[in-house]
């Protein structure tokens, strides 16, 4: 009897919690939801939110409120969510396999990767044998990959422990921005502006065909992820843990890199280099459902895609009559929540 006393608070405390689970990621998929119905409603030609809904439930409007919805405004606000859910995701799993809060593909060097494929595109032609529309997203991919396997060779020859993954990308992002600086000082005034507009990022050139790439990406790591989720989350309890658990650490953190890769890869390939939503979105979701892999991964997720469409809203509003570069708004977001978990590390915080 006393042992049945014993588990029910413990059955109670875990139902309580996994209703929190829930409850969060409803309101984060609330968020997204309202988000991108402004985003599609914001823009220079301003169009009253009702009509926006109509139109997005496909109710009669007016001809041209139906062809800025569909047409231009709705591959933008739906590019944010996927762009966002996937970056939001990739830095969910660095930082889990690399047991760093800092981590993720902007702080560690993938993202300057793709900056550099894509700025060899551009300035030298360098790019893979693909149709002329793709050639700078493929370069990037590409280098994007490139970029996440030589964290991982290098961190290899440490036996690919965290911290040594750490550096190895530390050192990559400042090789790849230097590669990049080069390329701009020996560009064109032409394509030194491509280049530059391309690292602030932009959704403004979101098409319904590389939404359905972006999308079939998502979808293609998901499953893998998910089926990971209770090594991931044993892998939180340290190396030697998780593999005393059977956790196979040194193949769970190829596998990782390699979605990670996927991931950043075709969303920085579309829109540019986004700085910081990898880094920010699992911090919120980690406040708000712990490091349950099963909850922290989708809220991850969900946090990164609101995030993304939110800052999408904020650059066509922030200055009237401007379009402010999306990676620019992420940035300043960014910026300030990176310094302050700089200076709680100091305060013993992780």
């Amino acid at each position: 009897m006393e042992a049945l006393a014993a588990e029910v608070p413990v059955a109670l405390v875990y139902r309580r919690a996994a209703m929190r689970r829930w409850v969060v990621a409803g309101l984060a998929l609330l968020v997204m939801l309202v988000s991108v119905v402004l985003d599609v409603a914001t823009g220079p030609a301003f169009l009253p939110v009702s009509d926006v809904a109509r139109a997005l439930m496909g109710h009669p409007v007016d001809t041209s409120v139906q062809a800025i919805v569909w047409s231009i405004r709705l591959p933008v606000a739906l590019t944010a969510l996927v762009v966002g859910a996937s970056l939001g995701l990739s830095g969910a799993v660095m930082q889990t396999i690399l047991n760093n809060p800092l981590a993720s593909s902007y702080t560690l060097g993938i993202s300057a990767g793709a900056g550099f494929g894509a700025a060899l595109a551009i300035v030298l032609g360098v790019a893979l044998p693909v149709p002329e529309t793709f050639a700078i997203p493929a370069n990037a991919m590409l280098f994007a990959g490139l970029a996440c396997t030589a964290v991982y060779l290098i961190g290899g020859a440490r036996a690919a422990t965290a911290e040594a993954l750490v550096l190895a990308g530390i050192a990559l992002l400042f090789l790849f921005q230097a590669l990049t600086s080069l390329l701009q000082l020996m560009a064109s005034p032409e394509a030194l502006q491509q280049v530059v507009f391309w690292l602030f990022g932009s959704l403004q050139k979101s098409t319904w065909t590389k939404l359905w790439i972006l999308v079939s990406s998502l979808l293609l790591c998901v499953p893998f992820l998910a089926n990971d989720v209770w090594q991931l989350t044993a892998l939180k309890l340290g190396d030697a843990r998780a593999a005393a658990l059977g956790v196979r650490v040194r193949a769970l953190r190829i596998r990782s890199f390699a979605w990670v890769s996927v991931l950043t890869g075709v969303a920085v390939a579309f829109v540019g280099t986004i700085g910081f939503i990898g880094l920010v979105a699992p911090h919120m979701a980690r406040m708000l459902v712990g490091e349950d892999q099963r909850a922290f991964l989708p809220v991850s997720a969900l946090a990164g895609g609101a995030l993304l469409s939110l800052a999408s809203v904020v650059s066509k509003t922030a200055s009237p009559g401007a379009l402010l570069p999306i990676g620019i708004v992420t940035s300043l977001i960014g910026v300030p929540f990176f310094i302050g978990l700089v200076m709680r590390s100091r305060k013993g915080y992780w």
